[in-house]
């Protein structure tokens, strides 16, 4: 039963907003379409969210577009480079490998969701058609099986006005990396941080 302002029955939920409208049904296939495909392929940056016994996660993953390489109208293969060695994502899915994830493309408006189920790859070869431009071969690839896959409209990107310039927030006018680590442990040298990140181009994990 339904408290006064908590909602657990889908069904109350069905009657709140009524009918999905047709189009958000036509969307959802099993697979990737050309489209679908070709979406994905001009995107340079996803979010990939993961759950496991340590709770849910989701991680910003970016590179060249299409860096998220497109196997087959199944599989996605996502390549692991670098980072602050965290591995939340990775860990998640070594116990649970339930995935989902949601592509941008910039100065689109739609958006690509895909869920299915992810295992962790430390095949030589295949990391090794991973190299990068100077030949730095990622320690391990995600390999995706596709089970939903949908485009969401603009909507969202829209009411944000993400990709318009006008609303762009000045950098100096929030607080920089290093003051928010510096917040989480004052014993943190967050000046120094922020003079090591400048000299690296931003590029250096929270370590």
């Amino acid at each position: 039963m339904n408290e006064p302002s908590k909602i657990i029955d889908p069904a109350f939920l069905r009657d709140l907003y009524g009918e999905p409208v047709p189009a958000s049904l036509v969307k959802e296939v099993t697979f990737l379409t050309e489209p679908y495909a070709q979406f994905i392929q001009a995107s340079p940056f996803v979010v990939i969210s993961t759950a496991g016994p340590g709770g849910l996660d989701c991680s910003p993953r970016g590179g060249p577009p299409g860096f998220v390489r497109v196997a087959d109208k199944k599989t996605l293969i996502l390549p692991d480079r670098s980072g602050n060695n965290r591995v939340d994502t990775l860990s998640n899915i070594a116990e649970d490998g339930r995935i989902a994830m949601l592509f941008l493309v910039p100065g689109m408006g739609e958006t690509m969701r895909v869920n299915g189920r992810a295992r962790i790859s430390v095949d030589a070869d295949l990391l090794a058609s991973f190299a990068d431009v100077n030949g730095k071969i990622p320690r391990s690839a995600v390999v995706v099986s596709i089970e939903s896959a949908y485009v969401h409209c603009s909507q969202s990107l829209s009411r944000s006005k993400l990709w318009d310039p006008a609303a762009q927030v000045d950098r100096k006018s929030m607080p920089t990396i290093g003051q928010m680590l510096q917040a989480c442990r004052t014993e943190f040298d967050g000046a120094a941080y922020d003079k090591r990140n400048e000299e690296e181009g931003g590029l250096i994990p929270e370590d």
